[in-house]
């Protein structure tokens, strides 16, 4: 399975990311219409890119009232825009199965590979949690 990994880690703050997404999702660069952020943390001394990670459970598409979201070829869940109530539900579409993020990521923060389980933020939450705790102790 394909699935959008973020290594928050690897963030440097660039916002390449946004700029490549809007471009795909309008044909212009406006990151206030991207559906990946990226935010600052500690006073900008740290950045995470965010956007929708495809989870299995897909919570967005039971909750949404007229089933606005499918899950297209690439296996994206995607909004089908004029079924849509407009909730403000970002939903990344994979830009095909090429996402512009990824590409124009230049420290690979965002990558678009091949994983075992769907489940991969379990893991790197694990991982993170583990480092914190021995940093605290």
């Amino acid at each position: 399975m394909r699935v959008l990994k973020i290594h928050p880690e690897k963030c440097t703050g660039c916002l390449r990311c946004e700029l490549a997404c809007s471009y795909m999702q309008t044909g212009d660069y406006q990151p206030a219409k991207s559906v990946i952020r990226v935010s600052p943390f500690e006073g900008h001394t740290s950045y995470a890119p965010y956007t929708c990670t495809q989870c299995d459970e897909a919570w967005c598409m039971t909750a949404c009232p007229v089933g606005a979201i499918t899950i297209n070829a690439v296996g994206a869940k995607d909004v089908v825009d004029d079924r849509c109530v407009g909730c403000k539900a970002f939903k990344c579409n994979l830009c095909g199965g090429a996402p512009a993020c990824a590409e124009a990521c230049p420290t690979a923060a965002i990558t678009y590979e091949d994983v075992e389980t769907a489940d991969w933020l379990g893991d790197f939450a694990r991982e993170r949690t583990a480092r914190v705790l021995a940093e605290v102790r």
